[in-house]
């Protein structure tokens, strides 16, 4: 009878895919392995007491919080975080242009449901962010891939790459970036870039969706001006998430921009999921408002920073011999290893054989042929020690492969 559903199923279902990092967990489950595979925050650095301190401490508004919320999020908390966020964005914004998501996946979804038809095209950085490859061709989109280097999207060639597009009929609708260490690139985009993005957005009247979810993890350096802080004409929707900075348990995310745009988000919220959990949102509000939020970044990014410099460690003495090279991430979660030669899929199984996971490099890719030989790997989750062990492996595959076979 699975047939019966299959033969049923939508367009979009027919089109679907898995994403790879879910599907690897039963894998990273096998006793032994060690995951450099998924994108989680270290369990250590989640304020566990703190925070169920503040769970109780609103035991009083119970009856409320345990009710239906407003679709647009819980007010005091968007009221924190349109001040919290206020320096990074450069300018104020109002009530009517933040909303509270389910994550910031949701965010993605919302955004597609409103910007997409079938055919439309999204210009993205090549590699960009597996899950919104995946919700963008949801919702049956094209891409437009813009090639990285060190300093993230190269800005100069998507004049060439727009008029091009255009020229050929295709509907471009908005530019998607993750501008600060990028997943999986690493690379963070330059403060010119990030001018002559907006300009270039103006100029062709395309919007631009700015996904932050690790500018706040930040461990070399000053922040940098968003991209919506150069924003004059209100092209940029910002978006943002609890999930790197307090718990992806809690399922918060935001976004800010035009009214607009917000406010058919909410629409597509309202017949989505109705309301995010106007308990976890009422918990973290309280968890804010007793600074907790900004007392504890300090722990979270001196936990991340010693376990990206165990990593680059071990990759300088293990890998670089091997010809391995990389982008060393400012902030973020991900490093992104250039293997050579080395075909990343192939490389990832003969991991598995050593017990050690990794991403590889194609499922990230608009273009499959930038990602061969291109590798992602978390430093978060693990310990220095366990990364270590797992460089370790990693370096004993890649010699295994490059025995010939007898």
């Amino acid at each position: 009878m699975s047939e019966v559903w299959k033969e049923n199923f939508s367009q979009c279902s027919k089109n679907s895919r898995p994403s790879p990092i879910r599907e690897i967990l039963a894998v990273v489950k096998q006793p032994g392995m060690i995951s450099f595979a998924g994108g989680m925050p270290a369990p250590e650095v989640f304020p566990v007491d703190k925070f169920w301190e503040c769970l109780q401490d609103i035991k009083k508004e119970g009856r409320e919080l345990m009710q239906y919320g407003l679709t647009e999020g819980d007010q005091r908390l968007r009221e924190f975080l349109l001040n919290w966020t206020a320096p990074r964005l450069g300018k104020s914004a109002a009530m009517n242009q933040i909303l509270l998501t389910t994550g910031s996946q949701q965010a993605l979804d919302l955004f597609a449901w409103s910007m997409l038809d079938a055919g439309d095209y999204v210009v993205a950085e090549d590699p960009t962010y597996l899950a919104a490859i995946n919700v963008f061709r949801n919702h049956r989109a094209e891409f437009l891939g813009v090639p990285m280097d060190a300093e993230g999207m190269e800005v100069d060639k998507l004049p060439g790459i727009i008029e091009k597009a255009r020229s050929e009929g295709k509907k471009l609708k908005f530019i998607y970036t993750i501008v600060n260490f990028q997943n999986p690139g690493g690379a963070t985009l330059s403060v010119e870039r990030r001018k002559k993005l907006v300009e270039i957005a103006a100029k062709y009247r395309i919007p631009i969706f700015e996904d932050d979810p690790y500018g706040y993890v930040r461990y070399d350096g000053e922040h940098l001006p968003s991209i919506y802080s150069f924003d004059k004409e209100e092209l940029v929707l910002y978006a943002g998430s609890f999930s790197k900075i307090l718990s992806p348990g809690l399922r918060i995310g935001w976004v800010t921009g035009n009214e607009t745009i917000v406010r058919q988000m909410t629409i597509f919220k309202q017949t989505t999921d109705l309301c995010s959990s106007a308990l976890t949102q009422g918990a973290t509000y309280e968890y804010c408002r007793r600074g907790f939020l900004e007392s504890h970044l300090p722990n979270i990014v001196s936990n991340y920073k010693a376990k990206r410099d165990a990593m680059e460690l071990n990759f300088e003495k293990h890998l670089a011999p091997r010809g391995v090279k990389w982008v060393k991430p400012g902030g973020g979660f991900f490093f992104w290893l250039d293997l050579g030669g080395i075909d990343s899929m192939e490389l990832a199984k003969k991991g598995i054989e050593k017990k050690v996971a990794f991403i590889p490099g194609i499922p990230f890719c608009i273009d499959p042929a930038t990602g061969r030989n291109k590798a992602r790997l978390n430093y978060t989750f693990s310990s220095p020690e366990i990364i270590e062990e797992g460089v370790v492996r990693l370096a004993e595959a890649i010699d295994e492969m490059r025995i010939p076979a007898k």
